[in-house]
């Protein structure tokens, strides 16, 4: 079959009769791809090309290996996946220089010049669905199919990590199973001086993998914007961009370098991850309005395999959602096995959720469980005696302030009140800025004008935000760093009486933090705000051999305060009892 700007992707067509049989379960945004691709069918300016992905199929099954040395036999999704990077064409009208002739000067014409369709893939699809596999077949393909000079990168949280990618590569320089290889590893690498035709053209050295052929290079990189930006890659793979904590758009960086060349095509591939709010949100909210519909980009597929809800995870039959391989690369017995796991360590929960199932959770599961950090319903403390705790630690950042109040049954209500400049705010990226305006909604954040919070203001509208709430407070326990300040005016105010200096460290904070777990396994810690779910799911402590346990401030970007209020509190409403009888 020639080009074609109605036909029907030939695996697209197979998978989607399956799905429309109801032999596979597809989630939402597999839904939202597949519309996608049916606009891309019905749209005259759009042309499929069968041929190029039976090249990449065949290339494939008759070169090369698995990274134990097996011979590769090609998945259905395989075959999907890469039947969106190679199927796509369009025409674009270029001015090219056309020499003469006689070889002697020549002159510019306007021809029609074919496009590939797709410049960028994102794959987010669960753990063991042989994603790293797929990449190095793509990257292979690249090497030794493409006649041009190409630099392919690949690149991962940790460069043993990209390693994986590579492997497959390697062994299959090793096997040399299929003709093309036979003759690309013909001759020997140490013959440099000897005639060209005994020497080898595809080799693996200290670079990465080169074919000599081309001067075509695959390399491993760090996955830093130092590193990558600037680059003038052609094939680039990203490998685990939302699993690790990384807080830069590398994929952006290398976009910008890669876009130097005409067909240039990146492959980011990823499980889910537990580190919410960093760049990887950022791309999966971009990500979600391409497939809604709200941000037209036909050069981006997007294949983004989950559940569509926790309840699922209970249906053997729904896995498929998630991992569509499932019973190929991975068995359904380690499904059932993480299952089980997740119900009897619930300190694992959010990690299986995210990486088996696609549920992206918040935060790890460090220190409080998941369902200890779900917010109570609402309700008012009003002229209730409470205690306050303060944590104004990073003062230039971050102010916060929680109110403890002891209830009757043995639980203990908690609001909280934070503060953080305007300038704060507007350094944040985007995924974590829709979470603050969250919290500034809800009213327990407060932007204050200015580079640096003033603590007089602070104390202000705290006392303010105090006498408008009614609290009646009794105690007021504070970290002394940065505090000076708000302390002296709140003695020279309310009197020097309940004012209890919380120094931090395992020494005082390990057994408020033992008694205040046990009280939110029991949901004794009545918190009815999203700030406060947001940093107890924050929350990581660090154990000493003695069991002692502090709070860890883990990284500047995931904010604990509140709980550290919430602990300073605790401690002063131990320690001034008889206040509150």
């Amino acid at each position: 079959m020639a080009l074609s700007n109605t036909a029907v992707p030939k695996y697209y067509g197979q998978f989607r009769d399956a799905v429309m049989r109801g032999e596979i379960p597809v989630c939402k945004t597999i839904e939202m791809e597949m519309n996608r691709i049916d606009d891309l069918i019905d749209n005259p300016g759009i042309y499929y090309d069968d041929k190029a992905v039976e090249g990449f199929v065949k290339y494939c099954e008759h070169e090369l290996t698995l990274t134990d040395g097996e011979d590769l036999h090609l998945l259905d999704t395989f075959k999907l996946w890469a039947e969106q990077i190679f199927g796509w064409y369009y025409f674009v009208e270029r001015t090219v220089y056309q020499p003469s002739p006689d070889g002697h000067g020549g002159r510019y014409v306007t021809k029609r010049t074919k496009k590939r369709l797709i410049n960028k893939q994102y794959l987010i699809i669960a753990r063991g669905a042989a994603k790293s596999m797929y990449a190095s077949c793509i990257q292979n393909y690249f090497l030794n199919v493409d006649t041009s000079t190409t630099h392919q990168i690949t690149t991962a949280p940790t460069m043993k990590q990209a390693e994986e990618v590579m492997s497959p590569i390697r062994t299959a320089i090793t096997r040399a199973r299929g003709p093309l290889f036979k003759f690309l590893t013909e001759g020997s690498i140490q013959n440099t001086t000897g005639s060209k035709s005994n020497r080898v053209k595809l080799a693996s050295t200290k670079k990465g993998v080169e074919n000599f052929l081309t001067g075509s290079l695959l390399e491993v990189r760090p996955m830093s914007i130092d590193k990558l930006q600037g680059l003038r890659c052609k094939i680039a793979t990203v490998d685990e961009w939302l699993s690790g904590d990384i807080r830069e758009d590398v994929i952006g960086a290398i976009e910008q370098g890669a876009s130097k060349n005409d067909d240039y095509l990146i492959v980011a591939i990823s499980s889910e991850g537990t580190v919410r709010n960093g760049s990887g949100d950022t791309i999966k909210m971009e990500l979600m309005d391409i497939l809604k519909g709200d941000y037209i980009n036909p050069h981006v597929s997007i294949w983004y395999y989950k559940l569509d809800s926790v309840d699922e995870v209970a249906d053997p039959d729904k896995w498929v959602k998630a991992n569509p391989n499932l019973g190929k690369t991975v068995t359904y017995e380690t499904y059932h096995l993480d299952v089980e796991r997740a119900e009897k360590a619930p300190a694992t929960r959010n990690d299986i959720l995210a990486k088996r199932f696609g549920i992206p959770m918040e935060g790890y599961t460090y220190y409080f469980t998941y369902e200890e950090t779900l917010p109570h319903k609402k309700r008012d403390f009003w002229n209730m005696p409470c205690a306050m705790g303060a944590d104004l630690s990073q003062g230039d950042d971050f102010c916060a302030f929680t109110f403890l109040f002891p209830l009757p049954n043995g639980a203990f209500g908690i609001k909280t009140r934070n503060y953080i400049s305007s300038l704060t705010l507007s350094k944040l990226p985007s995924a974590m800025r829709q979470k603050y305006n969250e919290f500034m909604e809800e009213g327990s954040l407060v932007v204050l004008d200015g580079t640096v919070l003033d603590m007089i203001d602070v104390y202000e509208d705290l006392d303010r935000h105090i006498a408008d709430s009614g609290y009646d407070v009794r105690c007021l326990g504070f970290d002394p760093y940065n505090a000076k300040d708000f302390i002296a005016r709140w003695e020279a105010e309310n009197g020097p009486f309940g004012i209890e200096k919380v120094i931090q460290g395992a020494k005082t904070e390990s057994v408020p933090l033992g008694e205040l777990k046990k009280l939110s396994e029991e949901r004794l810690l009545l918190f009815d705000e999203e700030l406060m779910s947001f940093a107890m799911g924050n929350c990581i402590t660090l154990e000493d051999t003695n069991g002692n346990r502090k709070l860890h401030k883990k990284r500047y970007a995931q904010k604990i305060d509140a709980v550290a209020a919430m602990m300073d509190a605790y401690i002063a409403y131990k320690n001034n009892r008889d206040a509150f009888e």
